[in-house]
């Protein structure tokens, strides 16, 4: 999907600030959204594709302006409502300030794919482009690749493609190849000579180059 949480290669946002010694929670809600999250994950989450698309649905700056396991309570919380497990009342009722939730699923956001077959569709060394599409549900192809070409270095093997499985029960599995991209041709002639980059793709983002 596209939106705010699609941060790589954004400009803006300040140095990343590094916290010596960080703990595992900084709060203890944080350590019993965590929690709540492990016990529910089997019948109310179903996959982790799933899940970060209730996070990505999350208003845009509610998202911006909320730490990481406010994240997960959103996304917890609207799966809850959106599998019957508790009514938008009941959760209501019980915040004293009002509960933001994620916005409602989109129709027709999952995409057109099929599983792939027996053997990849793509060779090591082989020069590939990204797809410059921009789906309205969840998807694994970051904004900053779409469009760009890049060479195959690794295959890793068959996956369920996230594009699917976040909307739809069907197992859709396909190859994921490791490709490396010049950082050249994702920043321009400015970037570093001789630096790349290099990114997980799953094959139906993948188009011969």
């Amino acid at each position: 999907m596209n939106g705010v949480h699609d941060l790589g290669g954004v400009d803006g946002f300040g140095a990343v600030h590094v916290e010596a010694d960080e703990p595992v929670f900084h709060a203890e809600w944080e350590r019993r959204v965590f929690g709540m999250t492990a016990v529910v994950s089997g019948a109310v989450i179903r996959n982790v594709h799933r899940f970060r698309h209730a996070v990505e649905r999350m208003q845009p700056e509610h998202y911006l302006r909320s730490p990481y396991y406010e994240h997960w309570l959103t996304a917890l919380a609207t799966l809850l409502i959106e599998n019957g497990v508790i009514t938008a009342a009941e959760l209501q009722a019980h915040a004293h300030e009002g509960f933001a939730l994620s916005r409602p699923l989109r129709r027709g956001a999952v995409a057109a794919a099929a599983p792939s077959g027996p053997q990849p569709r793509f060779a090591i060394g082989e020069r590939v482009r990204v797809h410059n599409d921009h789906p309205f549900g969840h998807t694994r192809c970051p904004r900053y690749v779409r469009g760009r070409c890049g060479e195959i270095v690794r295959i890793d093997g068959r996956f369920r493609l996230p594009d699917v499985a976040a909307h739809a029960a069907e197992r859709c599995e396909q190859f994921q190849y490791c490709v490396r991209f010049p950082a050249a041709e994702l920043w321009g002639p400015t970037a570093g000579a001789g630096e790349a980059v290099h990114v997980d793709l799953w094959e139906n983002y993948l188009e011969p180059a």
